[in-house]
């Protein structure tokens, strides 16, 4: 340690030598050009210069100053390896500058642990630029050491820095919970910062919220009802053009609370109260700007705009008939062909596209035809479950693929011939079985299409039906928008640049599109960053819940996955679990399978899922969240059959 020391003074020694040799030269010559102009410096004047002068340092001092660094170490009675770690630190500092790095209360080697000062909520400088880390000794660094400074370099996040002081990474935990069970752990975890409880809390009532938002769409009908009755007890009348209708700001607050899209972003709220108790404003500020990515809301609002316009809604239409002409274009046909294909174009263009355009679809083939309350809620958890489970064809479209695909090496062969075959038989059977169970509906709704001729193309229902012919070139610009925004789908600055574009585009060809609202791919938006800023902070609990999935055996491992992705993005499933080390091969397989498999169960399993219900929401009065689930257990149990059963 005394060698390292002494070769960086050398190394400092020798640069300074060179230096002052350097300026020495430069005055040098300065004097000797100069010599007619300017006189010489008097003796005396010399004498005062050369006293000021600093020596450079000498190997004695050099020895000296690395023994009073050793005896201030040794007298502070660290542990070994932060003792190692503080006097590796020390040679980058003088005495002086040691001594007050340590005069403050809490710093990176006073003795406490790295889990102990986060539990302490003290701002204390963790090791920077090439500084040993105290608790494993391992040299860690920041990635933008000109600041400002994270409160958690990529050392303990084994990612990307993490500017917020929470949550705790879970790597800090490891070494305290060795030979703790999942309880303990849990335990100890919420003993070291309660704000993990907290943060869970205000998740499970948002969880809750979501399934109750029916109720307060029902109130919310009710209070309006009774609102117009006043009104028309009072004889209230429009006495002016611009005059409004007067409406119940309860009604309207309750319609509020009814919508599951506003849902998760309302509770950010009590979410940012928790925040401020627990740490500051500051942090709740970093977390939000710094440390959470909204690149997947931003995409899938994108995604939506693009694949709801009508030369894609087309182009996808006319694709699908091809299924739907072996049926002669039946309600069941087309049923039938948009379950059965469109999920699959989620491995290709991604979940959420396919979601917008199979949603679109069914609502204008299918859905407007009025069908039972039963097959319709059967109808929107068979599309759920074949989305999530549609995008394991490929590694790079389905959210939690991409998530493992890269860490764990699964390419496209690997993910069609260990999932993707697999998803195809569980999407084709379940579509099968439901379709036999309301087999004589579908007759009925035939007989229904056919005195309504819903679907003459000659006669269009509205405007938007029309069926004229837009130029190939149309065609090729919207596909090479969509492609463009699939491409770029990681590079929000790139897809939204040429989102633009495509705003510029629809505006240039208004004859070949339809009027598209932006209102329902931003509620879809709103909805997903709300669900990444409170699910950011389950890790503290999924983790180790995780783990010991991958002792119970494969079976259990996809069943408990499954469950676990009902109540939160199965996409954070399958991240969690690639934190894990040493995962065998069979888990890995469970943990993924059951995540996608469990993706239809609730609004909140899979990311494409707020997008189908914005579109569909308006044929329930309220979607029930108990119903979707219940509908959606038969096919999930099927696919997760398949999954388990055939290796």
């Amino acid at each position: 340690m005394v060698g390292y020391h002494l070769e960086i003074m050398f190394r400092k020694l020798f640069k300074s030598v060179l230096f002052g040799a350097f300026c020495l030269c430069g005055l040098t010559f300065g004097q000797e050009t100069s010599t007619e102009q300017t006189p010489s410096a008097p003796p005396a004047a010399q004498s005062a210069t050369a006293e000021n002068h600093v020596a450079p340092l000498s190997l004695e001092k050099i020895q000296q100053d690395v023994r009073e660094k050793e005896q201030i170490i040794d007298s502070l009675n660290l542990p070994k390896k932060t003792r190692d770690a503080l006097l590796w630190a020390s040679g980058a500092t003088s005495v002086q500058g040691m001594r007050e790095y340590l005069q403050a209360k809490h710093h990176a080697y006073d003795g406490h642990s790295v889990l102990e000062h986060a539990r302490l909520k003290e701002d204390f400088r963790p090791p920077m630029n090439l500084w040993p880390c105290p608790d494993c000794g391992e040299v860690t660094h920041n990635l933008n050491p000109e600041g400002p400074f994270p409160a958690w370099t990529h050392h303990y996040t084994n990612g990307n820095s993490q500017y917020s002081r929470f949550p705790i990474p879970l790597k800090v935990y490891a070494p305290a919970e060795k030979d703790m069970g999942l309880w303990d752990k849990l335990k100890h975890r919420v003993d070291v910062d309660p704000f993990n409880l907290a943060a869970t809390l205000v998740f499970v009532l948002a969880i809750l919220h979501t399934f109750i938002a029916p109720k307060f769409q029902q109130l919310a009908h009710h209070l309006e009802q009774e609102h117009r009755q006043k009104l028309k007890e009072e004889k209230f009348r429009i006495l002016h053009p611009e005059q409004r209708m007067p409406v119940s700001f309860a009604s309207t607050l309750c319609h509020f609370l009814g919508e599951v899209e506003v849902v998760f972003g309302l509770w950010i709220i009590p979410f940012a109260l928790i925040c401020n108790h627990y740490y500051s404003m500051e942090d709740f500020l970093l977390y939000i700007d710094r440390d959470t990515s909204f690149t997947e809301p931003l995409f899938v609002a994108v995604i939506m705009v693009i694949a709801s316009s009508r030369p894609i809604y087309r182009l996808a239409e006319n694709t699908l008939k091809f299924g739907a002409s072996i049926g002669k274009g039946t309600p069941a046909a087309w049923w039938l062909s948009v379950l059965c294909i469109a999920p699959l174009l989620g491995s290709f263009i991604t979940e959420p596209a396919a979601m917008t355009l199979a949603a679109i679809l069914l609502s204008k083939k299918f859905y407007q035809l009025k069908p039972s309350m039963s097959l319709r809620y059967a109808t929107i958890a068979l599309l759920f479950v074949n989305v999530s489970v549609g995008g394991t064809l490929t590694h790079f479209a389905a959210p939690p693929v991409v998530m493992v695909a890269g860490k764990w090496n699964w390419d496209m062969a690997h993910m069609f011939t260990q999932f993707g075959w697999k998803a195809m038989l569980g999407i084709f059977v379940s579509n099968l079985v439901y379709f036999i169970i309301f087999k004589k509906e579908f007759r009925h709704l035939e007989e229904v299409q056919r005195i309504n001729s819903a679907f003459d193309g000659s006669v269009p229902t509205t405007w938007e039906d029309r069926q004229d012919v837009i130029p190939p070139w149309v065609y090729g610009v919207s596909i090479f928008f969509l492609a463009w925004t699939v491409y770029f789908a990681h590079h929000p600055a790139i897809f939204i640049g040429g989102f633009l574009f495509f705003l510029g585009f629809t505006m240039a060809t208004p004859q070949y599109q339809n009027a598209f609202s932006i209102k329902v791919p931003l509620l879809v938006a709103f909805f997903l960053a709300g669900l990444l800023i409170l699910g950011g902070c389950q890790g503290w609990w999924m983790q180790p819940v995780l783990q010991a999935l991958a002792e119970l055996g494969a079976a259990t491992t996809m069943g408990l996955a499954s469950i676990l992705t009902a109540f939160n993005d199965n996409a954070s499933v399958t991240f969690l679990s690639s934190t894990v080390p040493n995962l065998p091969e069979e888990i890995r397989y469970a943990i993924v399978a059951g995540a996608v498999t469990g993706g239809g169960l609730t609004v909140i399993a899979n990311a494409p899922n707020p997008a189908g219900q914005a579109i569909l929401g308006k044929y329930f009065k309220g979607i029930s969240a108990l119903k979707l689930f219940l509908w959606a257990i038969g096919p999930t149990v099927l696919i997760f059959l398949i999954f388990n059963f055939i290796r």
